[in-house]
Formats: C-alpha cells, structure tokens, sequence
C-alpha cells in the first residue's frame, strides 16, 4: 500500500481503518493470483503461449531498434504420444512438469521460457546470437539426458535454433525458420538441435 493511501487511512477510525487495509490487502493478492494465471502455464510454471508472443512482440522491437541480437530455440519432446500411452497423463504431466524445471533452472534471468503448446516449449534469448544460442541448445540436451527422472523414462527432445535477422525479417519469419529447424532435427532422427540462420 502506497504512502498517500496509509496517511488518508490514519485518519479514520480505528475499526474501519483495519477492515479497509484488509480489503487492500485482499486485493493485492487477487490481482496477484490473476497476472499469474493470466500470464503462466499451470502444468509448468512457464509463461504461457499468450503472453510469450506479447513479450516476443516486444523483444523483436527491441531488437530492430538497437540492432541487437535475438534468438530462438524450440523444443518438442520426442515421441511424447507413446509417453502418455504407456505411463498416463499424470506421469506425462510430472515429465513435462519435470523438462520445464530443467529448462527453468539453466535460462538466464533476460531469457524467456514459455510453453508454446502440448509438448512443446519455446525460449527467447535476448542479446544472443546464433552460435551462442546453438551452444545453449546443446547444452539443454545434455542436461535432458543427465537429469535421472527424465533418463529413466527415455524422455529426449528435439529443437530447432535461429536468430532474428534484424533488417529484412519479421515475426512471422523468425517463427517459421525456428519451426523448419524443428521439423529438420525430426526429420534427421530426432534427439537433436538443428540451427537455420
């Protein structure tokens, strides 16, 4: 509660001052259970779709405007469809749950995880170029196979890599190349990071 508004509640009564902070405070905690609902994927703890092409949105300004680099990395689990037919939904939802937690831990706090649809999850990496960001994809794939649980279910992912070409690219562009990366490290056996420049 701001400085203005506690100096106004002072002077009121005791009684009704203490119903009125509640009610703030109250409020405050809806509109943070909102934003988090509004803006995070239940089942990981990401940022949801939605809100990943707001910030993508901005990120790509940012980019055009101070020529930086910016780049994309995708990730689908391989076979995921087998891995919900032979364990269920709920151990499904635990690896998912699981992948994002690894993925979590190792972004940067400037990058952007989210979680782009089933089993399918998305990182934006601010102010890094392709070479950087192929490094990081490898490094994620090292990480999906070093982490016991997901090991123990012979989960592996597939991604697709690719940066924003400042001047001449788009959205929509920068999109369908990191998804042609993602078709292609499929295509080529799955259990692997493609790069498209």
């Amino acid at each position: 509660m701001d400085r203005k508004i506690k100096k106004k509640l002072s002077a009121l009564d005791p009684r009704f001052r203490k119903k009125i902070e509640e009610l703030f405070e109250s409020m405050s905690e809806s509109v943070s259970m909102l934003y988090e609902v509004a803006t995070h994927d239940e089942k990981t703890g990401l940022y949801n779709n939605k809100f990943f092409e707001t910030l993508l949105d901005m990120e790509i300004e940012k980019a055009k405007r101070g020529q930086q680099k910016l780049s994309m990395i995708i990730i689908d689990i391989d076979f995921f469809k087998k891995v919900n037919d032979k364990y269920g939904h709920m151990k499904a939802d635990e690896l998912l749950k699981k992948l994002a937690d690894v993925i979590r831990k190792n972004v940067r706090k400037s990058d952007i995880a989210a979680r782009f649809g089933g089993e399918e999850f998305i990182i934006l990496l601010p102010e890094t170029d392709l070479e950087k960001a192929k490094s990081f994809s490898l490094k994620l794939r090292r990480l999906v196979h070093a982490d016991k649980t997901l090991k123990k279910h012979k989960l592996t992912v597939s991604g697709g890599v690719t940066q924003f070409r400042t001047k001449e690219d788009s959205k929509k562009k920068f999109k369908e190349r990191v998804d042609k990366a993602l078709y292609n490290a499929k295509s080529i056996g799955r259990d692997k990071f493609v790069a498209v420049k």
